[in-house]
């Protein structure tokens, strides 16, 4: 018979045994076929269940657009009234843009969604009695799933057996410190999740110890699945969100103010109302840039494909742009400025004598820790193997990066001792005496020998090495636990000194990323000392340092300043890494932060982009945007170029409509004062954007010119305005002539007229993508050849479409010879003219145009 979950909110509160008789479950886990059955029947372990719709239902979310339910309405209208030539126009337009949308987003995020799922988190359970890792999604009731630290915990289940194990459940709680569990019934028989002693929950994350638990709720069900709306945190928007917003409401402003425009006097002309009212939609379509979602999509996911070869998977695909437009990286020193390959080089009593009785006493609290291994543990528990079976573990006091430290209590038999060892400024700080060599005696840390200690202490660090300072303390043999405040009146041991050496590909790296405008920040818990030591040894200048003591005298405004010109933020804790970041950002930089720990999650979500490695805890990686699968710089400067490749392309899709394209719709509308006819029919003007359309999907295959990669670059709104008003002009002024000549010069009535210049706009606004897409010469940069094959393709289909049949459908007539050859010239000039005025829009715009605010992240 199928378990069922229970329905009692406060579970924990029920007997252990009445849950595993209800889950059926028991300590040799679930088998595979009842897993996949259970799965089935409670569905995926998500807090919101994201299935995929059906492939006819994303097709048909597409039509929501208000501008394609108006172009429906529109056809509607037309069929109503006898129209049906323009009503299967419409139709078949509406039908062929929709699709070709669907079609390449569909492809870019199915793409996109593959490589997401290589970097999924998973966790441990077990299955047939084995432990086997699975997908968090893949979690359900019943299961026994194994926690250790660094882990999130996958779903709300009892806890079964725990080793010291600390869970932060601040998410849920608010509670700022970790707070521990262990089998057995609460202390407290209350609802409330700060009195489930014996339970974990759903997010939160362990920092220490392990443990294994019963899975009672997952997805929906969980705690934070209850409250998940209320909980959720976004973060600030982010620099490509700001722009694409304003780029929004750039575009709905023009397009509302010239479909008013044209309504009105149409409607003052006295011209048939349904006939504006289907020019009115259709200069609306015009303007507004339909593909650019479909741009966006394609330009990233191509990107992300790039990136994976280059072993980075990328998350979240905007965050490509962002990695692009990052103008600083601020990032912890281990792992990436250095080695990682940690090694003990010196273990010192006070006086700075080798000492066994230091080394000893390291690996002691080391070996009997069961919080998250450092890097430093590891390399004392490497460093010489010593013999502990004479000691037995009581109790533990983990490490928080509130306190820097760790304590065990330890039993030997005849004696009872805590061991401590964390950031040596806090370890003196407890300390009340020191022991000499060997601990031959103890001696009363007075003030003459603190300043001696915290000497040798300095001179270790300006070598290079990371410091923690050793101490310890007996405890009475019947002292059961240990707690903060037995970290008192300790006997100070001396030091263990470890070399961490820099990277040999890290100084050529960072002198690429500031070749390429990046600054990098180095944002770490070490000493200032031994960080300047090796910003010494990697030729990196230190502009400023600012240390965590500092950071939390300051307010926001304070730091905002003082950030700017510091480029090293030391001993600093999670929260004011948290701060530094988004001091930056307040300031207008858009910034990329790379870590891996615990302590790195808050900044990994309050970034522009955050940036992980494959080998951080579960709450790093889910915090982050990318994933790499490599702990390389000359990695992360690859993945900056192709955002900036990305956001190229992007960009010249922007400047094509918002410049000729733009142009062209300004000129009909302003026909409209002039002309007794419409100078193109709604059709014809549907049917100019739909090739116009396919002449532009091919610019996310497009490369991007060497100069465009130097420097990170934002979606400017004021450059995009100031470009059109420049590029705009010179596009309605071609049309305008086009009005001449056809006017004046071929003496054109109405389908004439509307034939030259569909012809004429539909060349020019396609055209000029040669000349738009490079800030240099365009004979010299290259366009990719099916760009180049479909916009040449546009234009020829432009100008025999008119011979065709079906251009009779449309309205179309075939013009004459001499009007080709007119319009090849003016073609010609055309491009002349725009790329002069392209050159010296550059040439003012960066050496008089209005400099970019800072971003106002309160938007």
């Amino acid at each position: 018979m199928m378990a069922t979950v229970p329905d009692n909110q406060a579970w924990w509160l029920k007997p252990l045994s009445e849950c595993q008789k209800e889950l059926a479950s028991n300590s040799n886990g679930l088998s595979n076929t009842e897993a996949l059955s259970r799965l089935s029947k409670f569905g995926p372990n998500l807090i919101r269940d994201h299935q995929e719709r059906s492939l006819l239902l994303q097709f048909l979310s597409r039509f929501k657009n208000p501008l394609v339910i108006l172009l429906l309405v529109a056809s509607a209208i037309s069929a109503f009234t006898g129209e049906m030539i323009n009503f299967l126009i419409i139709t078949v337009m509406v039908l062929f843009s929709v699709t070709l949308d669907f079609v390449q987003e569909h492809r870019a995020n199915k793409a996109a969604e593959s490589l997401g799922r290589s970097v999924s988190l998973r966790t441990l359970v077990i299955r047939d009695n084995k432990p086997l890792e699975v997908l968090v999604t893949d979690v359900i009731p019943g299961d026994i799933a194994l926690l250790s630290a660094g882990d999130m915990v996958p779903a709300d289940g009892f806890v079964l057996e725990a080793h010291d194990l600390f869970v932060k459940q601040a998410l849920l709680t608010g509670e700022p410190y970790p707070v521990e569990k262990r089998p057995g019934t609460p202390a407290a028989d209350t609802s409330d999740l700060q009195g489930a002693s014996n339970a974990v929950f759903m997010g939160t994350s362990v920092i220490s110890g392990s443990a294994r638990m019963l899975v009672v709720k997952t997805g929906a069900c969980t705690a934070i699945g209850a409250i998940a709306d209320s909980i959720t945190r976004q973060p600030p928007p982010t620099s490509f969100e700001i722009g694409t917003h304003r780029f929004g409401l750039l575009i709905m402003r023009l397009t509302i103010l010239l479909v008013l425009f044209v309504l009105l006097v149409n409607a003052l002309m006295h011209k048939p109302l349904l006939e504006s009212f289907l020019f009115a939609v259709a200069l609306a379509v015009g303007l507004t840039p339909e593909l650019l979602p479909m741009v966006v999509s394609v330009t990233l996911a191509r990107g992300a494909l790039y990136m994976a070869r280059k072993r980075v998977i990328v998350k979240r695909l905007p965050s490509i742009q962002n990695l692009g437009s990052m103008d600083i990286l601020c990032t912890d020193k281990t792992g990436t400025l250095t080695e990682a390959k940690i090694r003990l080089q010196q273990h010192v009593d006070p006086q700075g004598n080798s000492s066994a009785r230091v080394l000893e006493l390291a690996y002691l609290n080391s070996f009997f820790e069961t919080g998250l291994k450092s890097p430093l543990d590891e390399a004392i528990l490497s460093h010489e193997n010593i013999d502990v079976s004479a000691w037995k573990k009581i109790d533990e006091v983990p490490f928080d990066f509130e306190r820097r430290r760790v304590s065990v209590l330890l039993d030997k038999g005849n004696s009872r001792l805590l061991v401590v060892k964390g950031a040596p400024e806090e370890i003196i700080g407890l300390c009340t005496c020191y022991e000499t060599e060997d601990n031959k005696a103890q001696i009363a840390l007075d003030q003459a020998a603190r300043e001696q200690i915290h000497g040798k202490y300095a001179d270790l660090e300006k070598e290079g090495f990371r410091v923690l300072g050793i101490a310890w303390r007996e405890v009475p043999l019947n002292h059961p636990h240990a707690v903060i405040s037995d970290e008192a009146e300790l006997v100070f041991a001396g030091f263990a000194g470890f070399l961490d050496p820099p990277k040999e590909s890290a100084s050529a790296a960072l002198a690429a990323l500031k070749e390429s405008g990046v600054t990098v920040k180095i944002v770490t818990g070490d000493s200032e000392l031994v960080t300047q030591h090796v910003c010494t040894q990697l030729n990196i200048p230190v502009t400023g340092v600012l240390t965590g003591k500092e950071i939390a005298q300051m307010d926001d405004s304070a730091l905002r300043i003082r950030v700017e010109n510091a480029n090293l933020f030391c001993r600093v804790n999670p929260s004011q890494k948290n701060r530094v970041i988004l001091a930056l950002r307040a300031r207008g930089h858009v910034v990329g932060y790379l870590g891996d720990g615990i302590n790195d999650a808050p900044s990994l979500h309050s970034a522009d982009v955050g940036l992980s490695v494959d080998s951080a805890v579960d709450v790093a990686k889910e915090a982050a945007d990318m994933i790499l699968l490599d702990h390389d710089l000359n990695v992360l400067h690859d993945g900056v170029l192709e955002g900036r490749r990305t956001f190229g392309n992007i960009m010249k899709y922007i400047m094509m409509g918002t410049s000729s394209n733009f142009g062209n719709m300004f000129s009909m509308a302003g026909a409209a004062l002039f002309l007794p006819f419409l100078p193109m029919l709604p059709t014809q003007i549907l049917l100019n954007n739909i090739l116009y359309d396919l002449s532009e999907v091919p610019i996310p295959l497009d490369k991007v010119d060497p100069e465009e990669l130097r420097k990170p670059r934002e979606l400017d709104i004021n450059f995009i305005r100031n470009f059109m008003l420049v590029i705009g002009p010179i596009s309605s002024a071609f049309d305008f002539l086009t009005f001449y000549v056809m006017l004046t010069v071929l003496k054109a009535d109405e389908m004439l007229f509307q034939t030259g210049w569909f012809v004429e706009s539909l060349s020019t606004q396609v055209l000029v993508i040669f000349i738009i897409r490079t800030r240099g010469n365009p004979f010299k940069s290259r366009a990719h050849p099916v760009l180049v094959v479909t916009s040449l393709a546009v234009v020829v289909i432009a100008a025999i479409f008119p011979f065709t049949p079906l251009g009779t459908y449309f309205g179309f007539v075939p013009p004459p010879a001499q009007f080709y050859f007119i319009l090849a010239a003016m073609v010609v000039i055309y491009l002349v003219m725009v790329e002069v005025a392209k050159r010296s829009f550059y040439r003012w715009y960066y050496t008089f145009g209005k400099p970019k605010e800072p971003d106002n992240r309160s938007d």
